[in-house]
C-alpha cells in the first residue's frame, strides 16, 4: 500500500472515531467509599466564585454567615465582592506605598475582611452584588489584569508621584463591579455597611488564626510567610496536636472556622470530593475513590519539612462546617467548597484528618472555640 493512502486511511479512522459518540472516555471508576453525615453546623448554602480568584473571601464570608447564624439566628447571604472591593484597596495602597514591592494579585487571606470591617463593615449581597448587569457569574478575568497594569504605572519609583490612584482604583473597580451603596435597607431598616456589622454582633477583633510550623515558638503569634498574608496578619503558632484537637474541640463546641490549605494534591480530588493522604505514595491518586490505608503518623518534622520545600502551599481557602465518617468508622471533615453546588459531592469535600494536619496552612475561629487550657497559653 503506498504511504500516502495508509496515512490518508489513519486519518480518516481517527476523524471518524472522534466524531462518534460511542468513543467518549470510559467513566471514572466509582467510588468505594460510603459516607454518613455525623452532623452538619449552621450554614449558608453553598455558592460559586466562577472566573474569580477570590476563594479566600467565598471562604470567609460564609464563614462569618455561620458566626451570624450562631450569634443571633439571622441568615443573612454576605456580599463577597463588597470584601473583595476593599481588599483590593488596602492592597493597592500597600503596593503603591511600597512602590510595587509588595502582593497584589486576586488572592489573600481569611483575614483580610477583618482588617477592612473595622473601617468599611459589611452588607449583604442584596445591597451590593459586585456584578455589571448581564454578568451571569464572578469574572474577574479582564478586570484583574487591567488594576495590575495601572497599579505598575502608579507604583513605578520612577515616574512622577501624584495621587491620580486615589481616584483610578476605585474607577475601575465600580467599571467592572459596581459602585457600593453607603447605606441600603435590610428588612426594613436603613443601615451603613458600619451598623450592620454590629448589628449581627460581628466584632473582628474576636477572630484569630491558628497554625503550626516549628520555625517560629509556640504559642507566640507572628506573621506568617505564605503570598497571601500581604497584610502582614498575626498567626498564633500551636505544636501540632494542639492545632488538630482546636479543630476538633471547636467543631464539637458548635463553632465552624475558615480553612487556608493545599489543594493541588493528587489525594486531593474534586472528581470524588474527597482529600487524603494514602501511606503508600504510589497510591496517592487511587486513594480518592479506593478503600486503602492512610499515612497514620504525620510529624510535626515532616509538616514542617513539606511546607519548606514547598510541597504545601496555600492555594485554596474553604470553610470547616461538620464531620462525616466512612462506612468502616474513620471521621472526615466536612468542608464547604465554593465551586458550586454541582462540585465535589453536592459542592463539600471531605477532608481526612491525615490530610489537614499535613496540608492545612491554618485555620480561623472565634476565640471562644478554643479549648480553655490553650486559650490560657495563647493569652487570649
Amino acid at each position: 500500500m503506498p504511504f500516502y493512502r495508509h496515512s490518508f486511511l489513519i486519518l480518516a479512522a481517527a476523524f471518524l472515531s472522534a466524531c462518534d459518540s460511542n468513543h467518549e472516555p470510559p467513566p471514572p471508576p466509582p467510588s468505594e467509599y460510603r459516607f454518613t453525615e455525623i452532623f452538619t453546623l449552621p450554614a449558608m448554602p453553598v455558592e460559586d466564585q466562577g472566573r474569580s480568584g477570590t476563594c479566600w473571601c467565598f471562604s470567609t464570608s460564609s464563614f462569618l454567615e455561620s458566626e451570624i447564624l450562631r450569634l443571633t439566628g439571622d441568615s443573612v447571604d454576605l456580599s463577597e465582592m463588597y470584601f473583595v472591593q476593599n481588599a483590593y484597596l488596602l492592597k493597592g495602597q500597600n503596593f503603591i506605598l511600597r512602590q510595587g514591592t509588595s502582593r497584589f494579585t486576586e488572592g489573600g487571606s481569611n483575614h483580610d475582611p477583618l482588617f477592612s470591617m473595622p473601617v468599611l463593615g459589611m452588607m449583604p449581597e442584596s445591597a451590593y452584588l459586585g456584578k455589571n448587569v448581564g454578568d451571569s457569574v464572578f469574572d474577574h478575568s479582564k478586570m484583574y489584569p487591567e488594576l495590575l497594569d495601572s497599579m505598575q504605572i502608579w507604583a513605578d519609583p520612577g515616574k512622577k508621584r501624584t495621587a491620580a490612584w486615589k481616584l483610578g482604583l476605585p474607577a475601575i473597580l465600580e467599571k467592572y463591579m459596581g459602585k457600593a451603596p453607603e447605606t441600603f435597607d435590610y428588612k426594613g431598616t436603613k443601615y451603613s455597611p458600619s451598623s450592620f456589622m454590629a448589628h449581627h454582633g460581628i466584632q473582628p477583633r474576636d477572630y484569630v488564626n491558628i497554625t503550626s510550623f516549628i520555625h517560629h515558638p509556640f504559642y507566640k503569634p507572628f506573621i506568617l510567610e505564605i503570598p497571601a498574608n500581604h497584610l502582614n496578619g498575626e498567626f498564633y503558632n500551636l505544636p501540632l496536636d494542639e492545632y488538630m484537637a482546636v479543630i476538633n474541640y471547636a467543631l464539637d463546641s458548635g463553632f465552624t472556622l475558615a480553612l487556608d490549605t493545599d489543594a493541588i494534591e493528587p489525594g486531593f480530588s474534586p472528581q470524588y470530593g474527597v482529600a487524603m493522604v494514602a501511606a503508600d505514595p504510589k497510591n496517592a491518586e487511587t486513594v480518592a475513590w479506593k478503600v486503602q490505608p492512610e499515612m497514620a503518623d504525620i510529624s510535626q518534622q515532616y509538616r514542617q519539612e513539606e511546607f519548606e520545600n514547598l510541597r504545601t502551599v496555600d492555594d485554596h481557602n474553604m470553610h470547616i462546617v461538620g464531620k462525616v465518617k466512612d462506612q468502616h468508622g474513620k471521621v472526615y471533615f466536612k468542608v464547604k467548597n465554593s465551586w458550586g453546588e454541582k462540585s465535589c459531592i453536592n459542592g463539600f469535600m471531605y477532608m481526612s484528618q491525615p490530610y489537614i494536619r499535613l496540608k492545612s496552612i491554618y485555620v480561623m475561629l472565634h476565640k471562644n472555640g478554643l479549648p480553655a487550657d490553650i486559650r490560657a497559653k495563647l493569652g487570649l
